[in-house]
């Protein structure tokens, strides 16, 4: 139902003659005129058919951030849309995505629509699909196809790097006659620098909301007062003009510098030398392949622009070929099941664990809706792995904090990479490690209660969980090191071990912080 709003007054002064139109849905993370029908159309001859789906939005207890992110570009979109020309059909639904398109379809006919990235809004879809009330077409904003990622595999299990040479070759992208520039495909093992300060972190850009991203903050507060997060609109790109500023300050200032200090976590910056455009990546609002361009273009280090070029080209891609050809992990290979595990415990809602490295990222994450993918890996994940948490509550919990996280993204890189919880579907280890990592990457120990070198728990932990899962590991190569160390400790170590695991987890799961030593 359309309530009085400014966006609803801003629709009907742009709005276009329906009339004489060829008709698409366009989903909340298609929001791009350079994919799709609108990249091959006149405006004057396209129609575009958005949904608000509160429905969706209530399903679970999404980050305020994360909500007002989606619903302020969907509705900037609209607008942008409709000023050029195309006729914008928006409908609010109070059911699913299938309940509002079908009124639709039997105005306007079938509509065209690119294929979801997201599982969960392809099957609400099914039905509608398997009735003709809509037409598939290819998602253009995907930089690699199916067949690249199955000629590049002869898994399962599948694994990243040869997708990413395979794709490398294929494209050209930073190959030189034939060879990979730099002299190597990958410069990940040169990207493991700590940050002591130098070079300054930059800070993000404010955005300046306008009178429809406030409405959508306003609606976001409104409707979801229960959900968790802060919401902070002027760390919110909802137009295009908000995207491009993004994008230029992560030239400018992140890009020079992200190589070296890729896996480096700080209190003084959140992000460090990220670039932050995941989740405007993600929506389309900046294309994959134009990013992938332009820095490319760059005159950057060879390690920061191959390390970009990484996580979008190889990472992003190979992680939602992963997720479709296992439809989203409900279909392992080889009789692989999922781990179980324990509740995911209240710390990771905002209660104090005790651990600082654990209680500041949470609270990154719970003020932002975002943290950098190490912090995501060696802290949230490694811990949540050493306590045995539940594979399948810690990508939920991943799913409804960071604003960058759907199905696509979020079930391969914490259910398989973050856990190691359907083993080596599609990484070779399990991402963990003791108090020595963090200590080494990070400036987090320097204000927590416990030494990393002598009474931080995460270390004996990392040893317990090692001793748990000896027999599982055991036949894995790249863990045959770790494990001669395991061997090595002695029965009154090992039994020591347990019992901080043991004292750790429980003190965790009854929602208390872990003592002082």
């Amino acid at each position: 139902m359309q309530v009085a709003s400014r966006f609803w007054s801003e629709l009907r002064t742009r709005q276009a003659d329906p009339a004489n139109r060829r008709w698409a849905f366009v989903a909340y993370d298609q929001l791009s005129d350079e994919i799709g029908l609108l990249a091959t159309l006149d405006p004057r001859e396209a129609g575009i058919v958005m949904v608000e789906c509160p429905a969706k939005a209530r399903g679970r207890p999404y980050h305020k951030q994360k909500l007002a992110l989606i619903l302020a570009n969907q509705r900037q979109f609209a607008l942008e849309q409709a000023e050029r020309g195309v006729a914008v059909r928006y409908v609010e639904s109070p059911g699913s995505y299938a309940d509002a398109l079908a009124p639709v379809v039997g105005d306007l006919g079938p509509l065209e629509v690119m294929r979801p990235a997201e599982r969960e809004l392809r099957q609400d879809l099914a039905p509608l699909l398997a009735s003709g009330q809509i037409v598939e077409r290819p998602h253009d904003g995907w930089l690699t196809t199916r067949a690249q990622f199955e000629t590049s595999q002869t898994g399962p299990p599948w694994r990243m790097d040869a997708f990413y040479r395979h794709v490398r070759r294929d494209s050209g992208i930073l190959m030189q006659r034939g060879k990979p520039a730099g002299g190597k495909f990958s410069f990940d093992a040169e990207n493991r620098h700590p940050w002591r300060g130098t070079p300054p972190a930059p800070t993000p850009p404010a955005t300046t909301p306008d009178a429809i991203t406030r409405e959508a903050g306003d609606l976001v507060q409104e409707r979801f007062a229960d959900h968790p997060g802060a919401l902070d609109l002027t760390r919110l790109p909802a137009t295009r003009v908000d995207a491009e500023m993004l994008w230029a300050w992560a030239r400018a200032e992140c890009l020079p510098h992200f190589g070296p200090f890729e896996d480096a976590m700080a209190t003084a910056s959140t992000g460090l030398f990220h670039t932050r455009v995941s989740p405007l990546v993600n929506l389309h609002r900046l294309r994959p392949g134009r990013v992938v361009s332009d820095v490319l273009r760059l005159p950057l280090p060879i390690a920061s622009q191959e390390g970009f070029i990484r996580q979008v080209l190889g990472w992003r891609e190979f992680v939602r070929h992963v997720h479709e050809a296992t439809d989203g992990f409900r279909r392992l290979p080889g009789g692989i099941s999922m781990r179980e595990g324990r509740p995911l415990p209240a710390a990771f809602w905002g209660a104090r664990s005790g651990l600082a490295c654990l209680d500041r990222v949470v609270e990154d994450v719970w003020r932002e809706g975002w943290s950098h993918h190490i912090t995501r890996l060696m802290v949230l994940s490694n811990l949540a792995t050493l306590l045995d948490v539940s594979p399948r509550e810690l990508a939920d919990w991943f799913w409804v904090a960071y604003i960058d996280a759907f199905d696509w993204v979020v079930e391969p890189n914490v259910l398989a990479m973050g856990t190691f919880g359907v083993g080596d579907v599609m990484t070779t280890k399990p991402y963990v490690s003791g108090a020595a990592y963090i200590d080494r990457m990070s400036d987090y120990c320097r204000g927590c209660q416990f030494d990393p070198k002598t009474s931080c728990p995460v270390t004996p932990m990392y040893w317990a969980f090692l001793a748990r899962h000896e027999q599982s590991l055991a036949g894995n190569p790249r863990m045959a090191m770790p494990l001669r160390s395991l061997a090595r400790r002695s029965t009154l170590q090992r039994a020591r071990d347990a019992a901080t695991f043991d004292s750790v987890s429980s003190t965790l799961a009854a929602g208390r912080p872990v003592p002082e030593p």
